[in-house]
């Protein structure tokens, strides 16, 4: 379960910026939007608003990259870059690395990991123990060397020469099978980002877990609550056929994808709908295909509910960017208030999203503390700040007052500035 992840000098994000999911001491929603350790009380996830372009994106991004460095860190050569943008906006950053930084739990025991990378070198590394109250150090790498703890880190004494500049060396300890490094790659391996945007990569998933009949009910179930216009799903699976590829694709691309595909399997999905007769009888079923006859806020709810339910199953982590987008904002709902139920979530997953539907201010059931907006400054960095920490006139927001009113309202700032709309049409008419 994530404490705390923070990011610095990365993208619009100049200044170190951290979201929490520490409860706070508020009241509101406590019996379903709160889970308690042996140590802490925990929020079930947090919702990121902002304006486009504010920088809510470049955050959840921020969390892809790093768990993207974990994950891949071993696979690279020498001589690859990393694909890292500092803040370039100011001289004080833009030849300095970017930070990040995770607090999570594994196995009741908390872990602090984090380094500073720039796109060819780890210039830090370090990661902490805390069985319980008292923090201790398991190695920490800088500009001069890895030092590892070998009392409380054996698994990494003699690694510390194998690991390349731009390698983690948590990932060279992993490939060696080191009993801690192997539990935190597991803890990011259950760290899953996604977009709402571009969410057809995610259908794999979703057809493996309706393909398991421990979990294909619960997938259906879902669907059919959501009343989504079919009745059922038939799922196919076949070998892929170079003769369905377009007759028109140069002869070297097609060589390259018999090559890439080879042994694969096309994933067919199909909807049933019921067909009537002029007087409104049930008289038979027709199959729609899913990708080309149905709406694509059905194609996307389809898409991600495989890794919505996969992380509800392993009480991983979830991170969403555009949640809404194409999504109507009932269903939308539906999704965030599975993480906030004990029905579906037992095993305290957590969900955390950018999205624009101010509906979930009203409606989501959300806590101040789950509450984070972002905007920019005027020098073009991007600042967030959650709603338990807003001040108005030196004074805490209240939690009957109505966050969507007051968001849209400008009251919390993190919104887009729209001037005058008539000038630019009177302009441009005139023209």
């Amino acid at each position: 379960m994530l404490l705390e992840f923070s990011v610095g000098n990365y993208l619009s994000i100049k200044n170190k910026t951290t979201l929490s999911l520490f409860a706070t001491p508020i009241k509101e929603h406590k019996e379903t939007n709160i889970f308690s350790t042996e140590r802490y009380e925990l929020l079930k996830g947090a919702v990121i608003y902002g304006a486009n372009a504010s920088g809510k994106s470049n955050f959840i991004k921020a969390m892809s990259t790093m768990r993207r460095l974990v994950l891949q860190s071993f696979e690279q050569s020498s001589a690859d870059e990393l694909d890292i943008v500092p803040f370039l906006l100011s001289t004080e950053t833009e030849k300095k690395p970017s930070f990040f930084e995770a607090v999570f739990m594994v196995d009741n025991t908390r872990y602090r990991y984090g380094f500073e990378v720039d796109n060819h070198t780890i210039n830090a590394e370090w990661l902490f123990e805390a069985q319980k109250h008292t923090e201790k150090p398991l190695f920490i790498r800088e500009h001069d060397g890895i030092e590892v703890m070998s009392r409380s880190f054996p698994e990494g004494k003699d690694l510390e020469e194998r690991t390349r500049d731009n390698a983690l060396f948590l990932a060279v300890v992993d490939q060696f099978n080191g009993k801690i490094a192997k539990k935190i790659m597991k803890w990011f391996n259950n760290f899953i980002t996604i977009s709402g945007l571009k969410h057809e990569g995610y259908k794999g998933v979703t057809f493996g877990m309706l393909e398991n009949k421990q979990t294909q009910n619960t997938l259906l179930d879902f669907y059919k609550k959501l009343d989504l216009g079919f009745d059922d799903l038939a799922i196919s699976k076949k070998p892929f056929d170079h003769k369905e590829l377009p007759n028109d694709l140069p002869e070297g691309l097609v060589k390259q994808l018999l090559t890439d595909f080879e042994g694969a399997f096309k994933i067919d999905i199909k909807t049933i709908h019921t067909k009537y007769d002029a007087k409104n009888k049930a008289i038979g079923q027709i199959e729609f295909d899913m990708r080309s006859q149905e709406s694509s806020g059905t194609n996307k709810l389809f898409n991600i509910s495989g890794p919505v339910f996969d992380v509800l199953n392993d009480g991983g982590l979830l991170v969403v960017d555009e949640l809404d987008a194409s999504l109507h904002p009932l269903l939308t709902l539906a999704i965030t208030k599975l993480f906030n139920s004990k029905e579906f979530n037992r095993n305290n997953a957590q969900l955390i999203f950018a999205t624009h539907d101010t509906n979930l201010l009203n409606y989501g059931n959300y806590r101040r503390d789950q509450i984070y907006f972002v905007e920019k400054n005027k020098y073009g960095e991007s600042e967030m700040y959650s709603l338990v920490e807003y001040k108005e006139e030196g004074k805490a927001i209240r939690k009957d007052r109505s966050f969507e009113k007051d968001y849209i309202e400008g009251r919390y700032g993190a919104i887009p500035f729209i001037g005058n709309l008539s000038n630019v049409m009177t302009e441009w008419q005139e023209k």
